[in-house]
């Protein structure tokens, strides 16, 4: 109908998505007139899925009445409006786009999460992308970046796995998907024995240390480790705690010791480090809980260091929080280096923004994944990953909930 103003609303799983749907139904001269991102599905918000959504125009506003309600008629955004030429408009014109309309919009918590959109459009424009990456292909590769995988490590997947398939299979989705999942799980190296309670070679019970910042949730971790081996094994476990500096700690260690008969002994240097070893020599398990430590604290990481030696246990943990920011978790790791840790347990993966930084942290730390903890609940709440689900989890194929 002549002098009308054709506005629709659509919605995409990301920005690129959304635009192609405006532009499939508008045209090259629709003009963008609010964006905004929002969370679908999910259980009270926990697990939900970020979506795009872009009111657009068939054509700038003119004198014609717009076949809107008079509400949105009034806003009259800042609108942009795309170039008319042939060429597709690159990611970075998007978010350029997506500001723009954005630019005058009152409410601070939409423009925080266009800014977050922005960042991760830029992240993407930024991508080295390879030419000619087929469609099937180029939605995994987009998916792992919306996950937060490096740049470089799915732009290196990514021409794996099209060197891998032939261009019949390139163009099966699920053939890719598997291809791609399968690239992924390389890379999240795992202990693989799980939760064992075998004595060490040299006829100890096996001792078991866990080190790390402060609060990553190191006391409930070895809590959870403890039930473990005692309730569902059956086996002997003694627990050993360093952590004098937080009263609460060691009461919370005590009440959990108490409610699963299993007993708790306090070390406050490597003198009485060693005779709480001796003292539970009887055990199949010694789980040492240590007080957490400010990974630039170098005096007390010395101190730290000292009172692990004593124990000379089998195997060090460094306890890492999933819901920190990747630059941390990567300064925590080097930092706690010279403690001697040869395998990574991450907590709260529940909290955890995108899987994609566990990826790019285990490919940087050059070390394995024995633990993750997915939430508060003791013994429950812990699982010893397996490359396979953790791949599934970053390509949003399979859940935490199982």
């Amino acid at each position: 109908m002549e002098g009308f103003v054709t506005i629709r609303t659509y919605r995409g799983k990301s920005v690129a998505e959304a635009i192609a749907l405006v532009k499939k139904d508008l045209g090259r001269q629709a003009v963008i007139l609010s964006t905004r991102t929002y969370k679908s599905g999910g259980l009270f918000g926990f697990r939900a899925r970020m979506m795009t959504e872009i009111t657009a125009s068939d054509q700038p506003p003119g004198r014609g009445m717009p076949m809107v309600p008079r509400s949105k008629a009034e806003k009259k955004p800042e609108a942009f409006v795309p170039s008319s030429a042939p060429a597709e408009p690159s990611l970075k014109q998007v978010a350029q786009m997506i500001v723009a309309a954005n630019a005058k919009t009152p409410i601070e918590d939409e423009l925080a999460a266009i800014k977050r959109m922005v960042g991760q459009v830029l992240r993407s424009a930024s991508a080295p992308t390879q030419p000619g990456m087929p469609e099937a292909l180029f939605e995994c590769y987009q998916k792992m970046l919306e996950s937060a995988v490096a740049s470089e490590i799915a732009s290196d997947i990514a021409g794996q796995v099209r060197d891998e398939l032939n261009q019949a299979e390139l163009r099966d989705p699920e053939r890719v998907r598997r291809a791609v999942l399968g690239r992924l799980a390389s890379l999240i190296p795992v202990c693989g024995e799980g939760v064992k309670a075998a004595r060490g070679i040299d006829g100890r019970p096996l001792t078991i240390a866990l080190v790390g910042p402060t609060g990553v949730g190191k006391t409930t971790t070895i809590a959870k480790l403890a039930a473990t081996y005692r309730l569902k094994q059956g086996r002997r476990v003694g627990l050993i705690t360093c952590d004098t500096y937080r009263i609460a700690a060691v009461d919370q260690l005590r009440t959990y010791a108490g409610i699963i008969n299993i007993p708790l002994r306090v070390a406050m240097s490597p003198a009485e480090m060693r005779s709480a070893c001796a003292a539970m020599a009887d055990s199949d398990v010694i789980l040492i809980d240590t007080a957490g430590r400010a990974p630039r604290d170098v005096a007390r990481l010395n101190e730290l260091k000292a009172l692990i030696g004593a124990a000379a246990p089998h195997q060090t943990h460094l306890v890492l929080s999933s819901s920190s920011a990747e630059a941390s978790l990567l300064d925590a790791a080097e930092r706690f280096a010279p403690l001697g840790c040869d395998r990574v347990i991450l907590t709260k993966l529940d909290e955890a923004v995108s899987f994609g930084v566990v990826v790019n942290v285990l490919k940087r730390l050059n070390t394995r994944l024995s633990f993750v903890t997915t939430g508060q609940e003791v013994p429950d709440h812990i699982e010893a990953m397996t490359p396979d689900r953790f791949a599934r989890l970053v390509m949003g194929a399979e859940t935490l909930a199982r």
